[in-house]
């Protein structure tokens, strides 16, 4: 038996693959003490294991995280790549603001917008409000190619999760950055106006540019109520436009959803801020705003 030191590529049925940079994925299973500490092991993990003397391996210990995610269930990412769509399936723009606050409140983790199938409808209005929210927002087409130099420039030399509703076409997307994948790609219901899942679990790519990205599964509305809640003291600050004015509110404590004297409704009032993202703010300030503690520590473990 031999120790190493690695990075879960995919996590599959209770195994890990572990990429050692030996140029082979060992297959491992957790030890038990992660059961009984409920601790998961995500891909993106540096992980501690054992190679057994059948060529499997057992991981040891978890290394210290820079982030995690529960949805998608990745850790270590430089930045999040939302994939979003003005196409069917359209993107709903409070899909992208769950997703999206919950990258803006993590240390060491960029967020990306993409609008792909630009060749069918080119997300203008997507566009315009994330571009006025401050994120570097790209256009592509995994059909035609329109923007997939740029958008593989922006992942270069990076780790990167993509995530999205599912159809939107983040696997489309990975084919067109480097054909040799050959991942499975789902139709889209124009009846029912969202796609099928195809990705089933998570795993890492290595690209060319030495960038490595995480295909993970497509969300519905329904997944984004699971994902992890913010504390309300946390929530103004994962909605990066409202930066500037924090503080400047007439009254201490203000939740900027309807107070007199709020700077953020003074700035949504002159345009500075979009309506769509301050309507998403409401919504997940609703969501936690009577939430105690340990309701959001039950929450967060599912």
């Amino acid at each position: 038996m031999t120790e190493g030191i690695g990075m879960i590529r995919k996590a599959l049925s209770g195994f890990y693959y572990v990429d050692d940079g030996s140029g082979e994925l060992v297959s491992c299973r957790a030890r038990g003490k992660f059961r009984h500490k409920k601790i998961t092991p995500l891909v993106g993990d540096r992980v501690k294991f054992t190679r057994l003397s059948d060529g499997s391996g057992a991981l040891d210990e978890i290394l210290p995280r820079k982030n995690q995610f529960q949805r998608p269930a990745v850790a270590n990412i430089d930045q999040l790549v939302i994939i979003v769509s003005g196409a069917i399936p359209v993107t709903e723009p409070f899909l992208i603001d769950r997703v999206a606050a919950i990258a803006d409140s993590k240390e060491h983790c960029d967020c990306l917008i993409c609008i792909n199938k630009c060749d069918l409808e080119p997300g203008d209005e997507l566009y315009k409000i994330y571009t006025a929210a401050g994120f570097p927002t790209i256009r592509v087409s995994a059909t035609t190619g329109e923007g997939i130099d740029t958008l593989r420039a922006a992942i270069s030399e990076k780790v990167s999760a993509f995530t999205g509703n599912s159809g939107v076409g983040k696997s489309s997307i990975l084919n067109a950055l480097s054909p040799s994948f050959h991942l499975q790609v789902g139709e889209v219901s124009e009846k029912l106006g969202r796609g099928r899942h195809t990705t089933r679990h998570v795993e890492l790519y290595r690209l060319e540019t030495d960038a490595v990205v995480a295909d993970t599964p497509g969300f519905s509305s329904f997944d984004t109520e699971r994902m992890e809640l913010l504390r309300k003291e946390e929530l103004e600050l994962a909605f990066r436009e409202f930066r500037p004015y924090l503080g400047a509110c007439q009254f201490v404590g203000c939740s900027h959803v309807k107070e007199k004297g709020c700077a953020i409704l003074a700035a949504l009032r002159e345009g500075k801020i979009m309506p769509s993202r301050h309507a998403s703010y409401i919504r997940l300030w609703e969501q936690v705003k009577d939430l105690r503690e340990w309701e959001l520590e039950k929450h967060r473990k599912g």
